[in-house]
């Protein structure tokens, strides 16, 4: 009975077949592929800016069209972490009197994102002086 199990060990051992050439060439490229993505996210990880966001906010050149005032801004965030509900204003105060106020929130800015509106005025912001900025954001 022994030389029967010893038998049946010896044939299994005969039936797996070695492995192709091109079973181990897909191995190795799998392999790879699992190295560079597991590298590049513990890289991101490690280099990822711990900073709360950091908002700015610059005016662009106003135009009219239509007796408005179109004032273009853009936001960006300088900073490691997302910004979310980010509220920009704008104010034009005319011989020390606040004319006119506008806002806009804009829904998410990411780390190094930017983000581009305007605001409308009936008055001219030129005659006045003109206030944009970022007046709050919350964190994700």
């Amino acid at each position: 009975m022994s030389q029967a199990n010893e038998s049946n060990d010896h044939k299994k051992e005969q039936q797996q077949p070695k492995r192709t050439l091109a079973e181990w060439v897909t191995f190795g490229a799998a392999s790879l592929i699992l190295a560079v993505i597991v590298s590049l996210v513990g890289y991101t990880w490690l280099n990822e800016k711990h900073q709360p966001p950091v908002l700015g906010v610059s005016n662009k050149t106003i135009r009219e069209a239509d007796g408005q005032f179109y004032i273009p801004f853009e936001v960006v965030n300088t900073g490691g972490e997302t910004a979310e509900s980010v509220q920009v204003m704008a104010q034009l105060e005319i011989n020390g009197e606040v004319k006119e106020t506008g806002d806009i929130q804009i829904d998410f800015l990411s780390s190094g994102e930017k983000e581009r509106g305007a605001f409308i005025f009936k008055r001219d912001p030129r005659q006045g002086q003109l206030t944009i900025r970022v007046t709050s954001y919350k964190l994700p």
